[in-house]
């Protein structure tokens, strides 16, 4: 099965889940690996499944990668994130939902995967110099359980979500 792997990652983290992805598909069907653009849509129209992954913008994918998603028409597609904010699947399906917002209506989802992924320093020290509250405290201690993600964990889990979709 033709394939592409389209990724936007800012810190890195959505760059690792497309490298695992990458490594559990055949190479040889394989036609583009790499960041959003005019050749990544003109090989995405040409693939059976767009494997697409974003970092998360403001409860959405970010702007590149709307754009992108935008541009592919109908077609098969496997979303996958990572965002700063985790633990909750709920918040994890309201992300999705807003990222298939971009896909024609005539697109179909194959599968998805979204995990926390771990963000800069700079976040932490500006959640620091915020005035002491409870909000405060939980944004420090969000930033604190993100450090280290996409861990082990999370890559077992991309594996198992992109093994179901049976493509060999």
């Amino acid at each position: 099965m033709k394939y592409v792997i389209v990724y936007s990652s800012r810190t890195g983290n959505t760059r690792q889940l497309a490298e695992v992805i990458h490594t559990l598909l055949p190479e040889e069907t394989c036609l583009y690996f790499g960041q959003p653009g005019d050749e990544a849509i003109e090989k995405a129209r040409q693939a059976e499944i767009i494997f697409a992954g974003f970092w998360t913008d403001r409860g959405s994918c970010d702007a590149g990668m709307a754009d992108f998603l935008q541009k592919c028409g109908a077609r098969r597609f496997f979303l996958f994130g990572t965002a700063g904010f985790g633990g909750s699947e709920e918040y994890y399906a309201q992300i999705l939902g807003n990222v298939r917002k971009n896909l024609s209506g005539a697109s179909r989802m194959e599968g998805s995967f979204v995990c926390q992924g771990q963000m800069p320093d700079a976040v932490r020290q500006r959640y620091e110099a915020m005035e002491p509250s409870p909000t405060r405290q939980q944004m420090l201690e969000n930033f604190d359980r993100a450090v280290g993600h996409p861990n082990q964990d999370d890559f077992a889990r991309l594996k198992e979500a992109v093994e179901s979709l049976h493509i060999n």
